[in-house]
């Protein structure tokens, strides 16, 4: 379980600075033990998968405290995925757990799989993607939410990284929905609007990553401008619908951190 925190104080047991570190960031540990003992350092252990990554012994404040901080780089810091920070102290079988998950710096800039998405009467275009934790099963346009559907099978927590070209779909701040300064995407998880990372901007494309859970399904991902193309009147009807519905959904929906 992850738990976020502003200050050693406020975390209960163990827990990281934020849940998405990329390669050469550092991850910053924190928590609280129940009882202070005297000359007694804290075990911190990091695992990718059943591979240990990182072991420290870490100094126990008089009120319980710790912080540590780890570079997330080098030869154990090779796969993208989730990381698991374990910290035991005192009496044996004392363990607390939270875990992070870690981009490298070639699967961030260069997603190394295509799929093809298919857009009516403007044929095909191609995305490029890395998973983490599941495989993609499929991609639709859907100009009815100005984005598209990713169907994915989530078979752990994970992360989704995709390079979508500004030409397929796009977020503007325009009045036509293609002019204008960058705007943000809206993203849905099964419903629930969840954050996302955008690590490049290129004239040609936009490099976001998503974070998702287990058992995760549909990834909407809602931009002012997707192919097949709208005419005008349209476009307008569908910016007051969308409008609408996400007014009323985010009075509904709580975010996933």
């Amino acid at each position: 379980m992850w738990y976020g925190f502003a200050s050693a104080e406020e975390c209960k047991n163990v827990c990281v600075a934020k849940p998405f570190y990329k390669e050469g960031e550092a991850v910053v540990i924190s928590g609280k033990v129940e009882a202070f003992l005297p000359n007694t350092p804290l075990l911190l252990q990091v695992f990718r998968e059943a591979n240990r990554v990182h072991i420290a012994q870490v100094e126990v404040a008089q009120d319980g405290t710790f912080t540590y901080s780890l570079i997330a780089d080098g030869p154990y810091f090779q796969k993208d995925g989730k990381y698991i920070v374990q910290a035991s102290y005192g009496v044996t079988g004392n363990v607390f757990e939270t875990n992070f998950d870690f981009q490298t710096t070639i699967s961030g800039t260069n997603p190394t799989q295509i799929f093809e998405v298919k857009a009516g009467d403007a044929g095909t275009f191609d995305v490029p993607y890395t998973i983490n934790g599941g495989t993609i099963k499929n991609i639709i346009v859907d100009p009815a939410i100005l984005g598209l559907i990713v169907t994915i099978q989530a078979d752990s927590d994970g992360s989704l990284t995709l390079d979508l070209g500004r030409e397929w779909i796009d977020a503007k701040k325009g009045p036509d929905g293609k002019s204008g300064d960058d705007d943000t995407y809206i993203i849905y998880i099964d419903g629930l609007e969840v954050p996302y990372q955008e690590s490049s901007l290129k004239p040609e494309s936009r490099l976001i990553t998503i974070h998702f859970q287990e058992g995760d399904s549909d990834i909407e991902i809602i931009g002012t401008y997707v192919v097949p193309e709208f005419g005008p009147i349209a476009i307008a009807i569908l910016i007051i619908s969308i409008t609408s519905v996400m007014i009323l959904s985010k009075k509904q929906t709580i975010l996933r951190i």
